[in-house]
């Protein structure tokens, strides 16, 4: 290690440092500052330590899990409240009444293997994928440092640090090399704390600055890692309207049911005095379609399969309706390195400052890129550019890596001819004062898209507080960033959807907008230097709604930003990939990491990019999009069915007349009219633009709808009534009552699957002929029940259900112009 020079007991020299915030520990229980530091092992473990430690079972074996386990995912889908209601009116129904009256249980079953198959499926694809993206921790062993999967870290291990890394385990500081560690994660506290060898380190924070290791002091479920990897991995529910929304319907549907259904089932086995059995069965065939028991599961079904759809794709969402929120942002804060530009960068050119000898930079700047064991893009395009040659190697007496707070890292070498020297490297408008001429040359290179470093000589010590006050420029370093060949279309893309885009970066800002020109985002001339930010939440908002590139952001700023935009009711998605960008990402709506950033920005992510591709971002949309607009318009036909047999059931008690269908009757309508077309449907691709409001407007549609089909159904069933007389009536009545639902049923759903397509046409034509087949095959005829008596009637029936359709085409357009579709 060539930075910070350590004592022979691992102590750095004294320095300005900040308190731990580590106090309130009795939940958290951290590393007790109080306790001795373990002796010093430079070298880690040796192989037989670890298997000893191994065999103790001091080793770091908690279960990661990135999703359910297969217990909690049947446990989810089959131990329901409407699947109780369901199974006992099943197994009611198995004593009373031919089997095919029981045929919706068979159904219920059917539909909850699916659930559980496809979010297996979902399950496993999580679960990969979060092993492809996992980091892994360098540990020191027998003197060598290796990477290993976090679950192999053992008791007493020696664990190394650099920027970006997360702290995986709870321990000790052995080394530390201007250690600096955010526990914003854990405490909330946004200012990195500085570390020195002895200090307590908590597993789930992560490195800003400097390198150092640790010794690992607790491991496995003894670590605060522990209780955070099961937080933020497993299989958790952000905020979801659309499952919300369906929670809110479910709940008003039972307060509906349950009266509904006490009612009918006085009405039909104490009033009317029919067949004990024939009176059950109705019962229950008013009682079942009441419940809209596929929505949750197609809902579910759903997002499963576009996790499994995306995960082809590299796409790791980590929290399933993850998917639903990427659809339904209006603003994307963008990261430019790493985002818009490949991490790489190259040397363009160096210009020599005041005389400065070109030589003499070449050599400072190729001694300074030895300063960094882990160097970012900027300084590893310094080494790439200036390898070591063969003269007289100068010393590294003392290194200061790169900060995104302080905007610059310095090193102090020794000279080959004993000289010693202090320099800085960053960015020119932080070391340099306002109005220096330079800074008009540097604007002109920033305006065609180049990043430019200021290297300078300081005097004084490296770390004194005003290191950069009075630094004396030497040379500017001019890079240039490689653009992502993809940006400029993903870009367009968002720009097409009326999503807008926000630039945000430390870079200057007028470098960044030239580099968000060249791939052609609208608005980038206009740029904001974040230091000329106003402070006030609702200024700041003006400010990033008239403005698409923000320059010189501070980490609590781009925190400030997104909340800011929140406020004006905006839903916002972060994009990032460095340790910078943590804060933000946790904040917003929804947070989006690239694979190869730091661990920190992957673990808050609800969305990480495994392919390190922002081209991904439109797939998640679009899947997003397509399960939002599918389970509104699936969600609408699973609701007609319920409001229709609210009300069938309410006028069957009211008016005193036996409930008119079988549960066999409406198994055969469910089947075609919404189980069969609602799983096609739900699954097909649609990229109708993500709407609010997910509860309102389905049941704009589904309460007319079902009102409607009701009133046509019972108008038939009581015409009917007056029709038919003798043996058999009540059979012929439900057979007409029965055709006028279907007739209307498939009206709602040709409604809902516009716009047509080849498909979607076939669709419906599909299960009319299936309807068909059941009236004219003898033995469907007797095993659905379903005869038609005479010619009136049936043309009677029709007539009702075109008169209802006429009426649902006027009402569904009413209601899209009254309140827009």
């Amino acid at each position: 290690m060539t930075q910070r020079a350590l004592d022979s007991s691992g102590e750095q020299t004294p320095g300005p440092s900040r308190p731990t915030m580590i106090d309130a520990g009795a939940e958290l229980d951290p590393v007790h500052p109080m306790e001795p530091p373990p002796a010093r092992r430079p070298d880690g473990l040796s192989t037989a330590e670890v298997a000893e430690r191994v065999a103790r079972g001091e080793v770091n074996d908690v279960p990661v899990r990135s999703s359910r386990s297969v217990t909690e995912i049947v446990r989810a889908n089959v131990f329901t409240r409407f699947n109780l209601i369901i199974g006992v009116l099943w197994v009611i129904m198995l004593f009373v009444a031919p089997i095919q009256d029981s045929l919706f249980g068979f159904v219920i079953v059917a539909n909850t293997g699916i659930g559980i198959i496809q979010e297996w499926r979902a399950k496993k694809t999580l679960d990969s994928l979060a092993v492809i993206g996992e980091a892994k921790p360098t540990v020191r062993r027998d003197g060598v440092a290796a990477e290993i999967s976090t679950s192999e870290i053992v008791l007493g291990d020696l664990v190394e640090l650099g920027p970006g890394d997360k702290v995986v385990v709870d321990g000790t500081v052995s080394e530390a090399d201007s250690l600096e560690i955010d526990e914003s994660l854990l405490t909330g506290e946004a200012d990195p704390v500085i570390k020195r060898a002895g200090d307590p380190v908590m597993s789930g924070s992560f490195v800003v600055a400097g390198g150092g290791a640790f010794t690992a002091t607790k491991v496995g479920r003894e670590a605060y890692a522990a209780q955070l990897a099961e937080e933020a991995s497993r299989f958790t529910l952000v905020h979801s309207e659309l499952r919300s929304g369906i929670s809110t319907i479910l709940k008003y549907v039972t307060w509906m049911m349950v009266p509904t259904a006490i009612g009918l089932i006085i009405s039909q086995l104490v009033v009317k005095d029919n067949d004990f059995k024939e009176s059950v069965a109705r019962t229950v065939g008013g009682i079942v379609p009441m419940i809209p028991e596929g929505l949750v599961l197609l809902t579910s079904v759903a997002f499963a399969i576009g996790v499994v759809r995306l995960g082809r794709k590299q796409c790791l969402v980590q929290e399933l309706p993850a998917i639903e929120g990427l659809a339904r942002v209006d603003v994307v804060c963008l990261d430019k390195t790493g985002t818009l530009t490949e991490g790489g960068m190259d040397v363009t050119e160096v210009r020599p400052l005041n005389g400065s000898d070109e030589a003499y930079v070449t050599r400072v700047l190729r001694t300074f890129g030895s300063s960094d064991p882990r160097p970012n893009a900027s300084l590893q395009a310094i080494i790439d550019a200036y390898p070591e040659g063969d003269e007289p190697a100068w010393t590294v007496t003392d290194a200061m890596p790169f900060s995104s707070a302080r905007k610059y890292s310095g090193a102090a070498f020794t000279e080959a001819d004993g000289t010693d020297s202090v320099w800085l490297l960053g960015a020119p408008d932080v070391l340099l004062s306002e109005g220096d001429a330079t800074l008009t040359e540097i604007e002109q290179l920033n305006e065609q898209g180049l990043r430019v470093l200021l290297l300078a000589r300081a005097e004084g010590e490296l770390d004194a507080p005003g290191a950069a006050a009075g630094a004396a420029p030497t040379a500017l370093v001019v890079l240039e960033q490689r653009l992502r060949p993809d940006a400029g279309d993903t870009l367009a893309y968002f720009a097409d959807q009326n999503v807008a885009t926000k630039v945000i970066s430390g870079d200057n800002a007028v470098s960044v907008g030239a580099v968000a020109g060249k791939l052609g985002l609208a608005g980038a001339e206009n740029t904001l230097d974040a230091r000329r930010l106003p402070t006030d939440p609702d200024e700041m908002a003006t400010a990033m709604e008239q403005n698409a590139v923000f320059g010189r952001v501070t980490p609590q700023q781009k925190r400030d930003m997104v909340a800011a935009l929140q406020s004006r009711g905006h839903t916002v998605a972060m994009t990032g990939d460095g340790v910078n960008d943590v804060l933000a990402l946790k904040d917003a709506d929804i947070g989006v990491s690239m694979g190869s950033g730091s661990e920190a920005t992957r673990a808050v992510a609800q969305i990480v990019l495994l392919n390190n591709s922002f081209a991904t971002l439109p797939s998640v949309v679009a899947e997003g999009r397509r399960v939002i607009g599918n389970i509104t318009r699936v969600a609408t036909l699973f609701l007609t069915k319920t409001v229709y047999s609210v009300l069938l059931a309410i006028l069957v008690v009211c008016t005193q007349v036996e409930y008119p269908f079988l549960p066999r009757h409406l198994t055969l309508l469910s089947t075609l009219t919404i189980g069969v077309p609602a799983f096609f449907l739900a699954l097909a691709p649609n990229k109708e633009r993500a709407q609010p409001h997910f509860v309102r407007r389905v049941m704009r549609y589904a309460i007319p709808s079902g009102v409607i089909a009701a009133a046509a159904t019972f108008a038939t069933y009581l015409v009917a009534r007056h029709y038919y007389s003798g043996e058999g009536a009540l059979e012929a009545e439900t057979s007409a009552a029965t055709l006028t639902l279907f007739l209307v049923s498939m009206w709602v759903l040709a409604i809902i699957a516009r716009p047509y397509t080849w498909w979607r046409v076939g669709l419906v034509a599909a299960m009319g002929l299936g309807f068909l087949i059941v009236l004219v095959v003898p033995w469907l005829q007797d095993f659905f029940a379903l005869k038609l008596v005479g010619a009136p009637m049936p043309w009677t029936a029709v007539g009702i259900a075109v008169a209802a359709a006429a009426l649902l085409e006027f009402t569904w357009r009413w209601v899209g112009r009254r309140f827009g579709m």
